[in-house]
């Protein structure tokens, strides 16, 4: 019984010492503004957002990025990679997310937010 609870605990031991998660990532230090900037861009615009077929306001749309943002943190380290794995399609249906403002044809939501980075680096500098 002696030697069963010995390697029991011993492989408890070693199971609980070897962590093969990645390291946390996260965007640089610089690039969190950036990050920042574009969560704010999208809870404050009047444009509609189209997720898997139905229609959001910015607010909302802004809550589901960061919780995506969240659930991605671990793989992303850009603001470009922000943009790819947490505002762009849906994880369960690969649908495209899609932006509607006012009279314009819809545009896919990387194209926008890859537009409004630029205006903002380019504002930046």
């Amino acid at each position: 019984m002696i030697k069963f609870i010995s390697i029991f605990i011993f492989i408890a031991v070693l199971f609980l010492s070897t962590d093969t998660r990645p390291c946390a990532a996260d965007v640089s230090e610089s690039q969190k503004p950036e990050v920042e900037h574009l969560l704010e861009f999208v809870e404050t615009s009047d444009c509609i957002f189209e997720r898997n077929g139905k229609k959001y306001d910015g607010k909302k749309a802004s809550k589901h990025i960061k919780r995506k943002y969240k659930y991605f943190r671990d793989r992303i380290t850009t603001t470009k990679e922000f943009i790819e794995y947490s505002g762009t399609k849906s994880t369960t249906s690969n649908k495209e997310y899609l932006i509607y403002c006012a009279d314009n044809a819809p545009i896919e939501s990387r194209v926008w937010l890859l537009e409004e980075l630029t205006r903002y680096r380019n504002k930046s500098m």
